[in-house]
């Protein structure tokens, strides 16, 4: 494995934060916050006689521009309801980062989506990202997951919200009942290099909750988590940033390896521990997270 280059972690997803598109004032406010990216709604935050009005709103922010670092995310209505196919024709020649999708089901569904995407118009760099919010889904991951080689496709985003919804499993604290479709959902993601993102923390006031959910997730390997209210920001971007502790054992092995004297060795002692070259891979992924985030900052 060839160490990674900084530029693969030039958009870290800490905090992607929701606003509703139809509301005017949220999503300029969005332009001031240090989220890494923002999701303008069509889907549960906007009332079905507001679905036209916000799609235009969107469309409108959009081409204004504005907002820096933070990456453009849209998510419209599923496919199955009377806005999906409008909102989906619409975003077509939007400046967006990605398209979201919500309530797939399978991986025909994403064939659908992607071809649909094409049809209208989308840039080829226009990916598209989809909730997996329902037992479909859950048990076709693989399934789903293997279709980002030939489609579009290029992220998940956990919706625990609706899943529970659906399966009557209670999202208590600490997600223990939801932590093998945590897995399940994480493995898929990751054998097929896709983004992945966890669900929303309903309890805005209780940050002990929230911390604890975007340490499960950081742990996990999720890359960061979507969030409903701009206090949950900060948060989500400490918990999903590199440990200072971790950071500094990774340059450590990073320049143990480095060092010519320890040129054509495979396993090193750093620090009171064994080092091999995929920990010395892993520690420069670290690091170069580390320079993308502090690149952010400035």
């Amino acid at each position: 494995m060839s160490l990674p280059d900084a530029s693969e972690f030039s958009a870290p997803l800490r905090s992607v934060l929701y606003m509703p598109a139809s509301n005017p004032r949220a999503m300029a406010k969005a332009r001031t916050l240090p989220c890494d990216a923002v999701a303008l709604d069509l889907e549960d935050a906007v009332a079905p006689e507001a679905k036209a009005q916000a799609r235009a709103a969107l469309i409108e922010e959009a081409c204004a521009g504005g907002f820096g670092h933070r990456r453009l995310i849209a998510r419209v209505n599923a496919i199955g309801t009377p806005w999906g196919g409008e909102d989906i024709a619409a975003l077509a020649t939007a400046p967006i980062e990605a398209l979201l999708v919500p309530k797939v089901d399978s991986e025909f569904d994403i064939a659908a989506l992607s071809e649909t995407m094409d049809a209208a118009g989308y840039a080829a760099n226009v990916p598209l990202w989809v909730m997996i919010e329902t037992p479909r889904a859950v048990l076709a991951i693989e399934r789903i997951a293997a279709m980002a080689g030939s489609t579009r496709l290029a992220g998940f985003v956990l919706g625990l919200n609706d899943l529970a919804k659906d399966t009557g499993m209670v999202q208590a604290p600490g997600r223990a009942v939801f932590l093998p479709v945590l897995v399940q959902v994480v493995l898929a993601a990751r054998a097929n290099g896709l983004i992945l993102l966890d669900g929303v923390c309903n309890a805005i006031d209780d940050v002990a909750r929230l911390e604890g959910e975007c340490a499960q997730a950081r742990d996990l390997g999720f890359d960061g988590k979507t969030l409903i209210h701009p206090a949950q920001i900060d948060t989500a971007n400490r918990v999903f940033a590199p440990d200072p502790a971790e950071l500094d054992e990774a340059r450590a092995i990073v320049a143990a390896f480095a060092d010519p004297a320890n040129a054509g060795k495979g396993a090193l002692k750093v620090q009171g521990k064994m080092a091999e070259l995929l920990h010395r891979d892993i520690a420069a992924r670290l690091i170069a997270r580390a320079e993308a985030i502090a690149a952010r900052a400035q």
